[in-house]
């Protein structure tokens, strides 16, 4: 299935019509597109007025979905799938943010990420491997992605791949059907071991989605790390 060279996806310039000082980068999950997360855009830029949004749309159309976007195959049923996925996506996603920082001449720093499910994954993968630190990342309802599955020695099995030690917020509903919430604790000990700083926030109640509170959450993280407040 080919690939596009180029991701492309919805953008939102700074609510202070100034030039883009940070770049946010949204990245939806499976079966999905980046108009699925673009609006979270819309409620932060109160926090983030200087900030540019942008949502690109994964680089496949979905495989178990009659639309929608994926950024790797998903059988739910294959060993390693994800491992073997997370690797084969990146080199479009990394490209894509060195595209998008360098159209806005922003340097790497000034870059975050925000996931959600297969997003979040995605987010991880690629931001703990960027030359240059993300100032942020965010992930929702996720994984940290790690060789045989997560055992108990695969983060240390990546830790020669990692470049970057962004401080990382993870979110998660207690009652996500899809991805059980021990894998948010599962990923924040696995940033552990990488030595990683990771914040953490369980919203009961809620199932594989986004709910206020992680939303406020969120955007209140990226405004700290950004300086904004």
């Amino acid at each position: 299935m080919p690939v596009p060279a180029v991701l492309d996806g919805p953008r939102l310039e700074p609510r202070s019509k100034q030039p883009a000082r940070q770049l946010v980068v949204f990245l939806h999950g499976y079966g999905a597109d980046g108009n699925d997360l673009i609006d979270i855009g819309r409620m932060w830029q109160d926090d983030l007025p200087d900030a540019a949004f942008v949502s690109p749309h994964a680089p496949r159309p979905c495989g178990q979905a009659p639309v929608g976007r994926e950024w790797f195959p998903l059988t739910f049923r294959e060993p390693g799938e994800r491992w073997r996925g997370v690797n084969a996506a990146a080199p479009v996603l990394d490209a894509f943010l060195d595209q998008e920082l360098a159209r806005r001449g922003l340097p790497g720093a000034a870059l975050a990420l925000v996931g959600f499910s297969q997003g979040t994954m995605m987010a991880l993968h690629v931001g703990l491997r960027r030359a240059v630190a993300p100032t942020a990342i965010v992930g929702y309802s996720g994984i940290l992605v790690l060789p045989d599955d997560g055992g108990p020695e695969a983060a240390a099995s990546v830790a020669p791949d990692i470049r970057a030690r962004p401080p990382v917020l993870l979110l998660h509903g207690a009652d996500d059907e899809l991805i059980p919430v021990q894998a948010l604790l599962m990923a924040a000990n696995g940033l552990a071991a990488l030595e990683i700083p990771a914040e953490w926030h369980i919203s009961y109640g809620i199932g594989h989605g986004i709910d206020e509170d992680g939303l406020r959450l969120g955007g209140a993280f990226l405004a700290r790390r950004f300086g904004v407040r």
